[in-house]
């Protein structure tokens, strides 16, 4: 079942880019192991992300929170 493409996400921790992520994956149809081939990227790798878990997402919200701003993921026309 194909999920919204258009739902925007507000990103606030690292594990809201993981939600993310995973939202867009099943709404395209994709599992782990596709997106990661496809992205040239390790399942276990992806999976990280989908939960968050990688170190550079958490220092990047450290300097974003003290810059004050937030990200915004909505689907690309690309």
């Amino acid at each position: 079942m194909s999920q919204d493409l258009s739902r925007t996400f507000r990103i606030y921790t690292p594990a809201s880019i993981g939600a993310a992520i995973r939202h867009y994956r099943k709404a395209a149809g994709l599992t782990q192991a596709q997106l990661a081939e496809q992205s040239g990227l390790s399942r276990d790798y992806l999976s990280d992300l989908e939960t968050g878990q990688p170190e550079q997402l958490k220092r990047l919200f450290r300097v974003l929170r003290q810059l004050g701003v937030r990200m915004v993921f909505e689907k690309a026309d690309w």
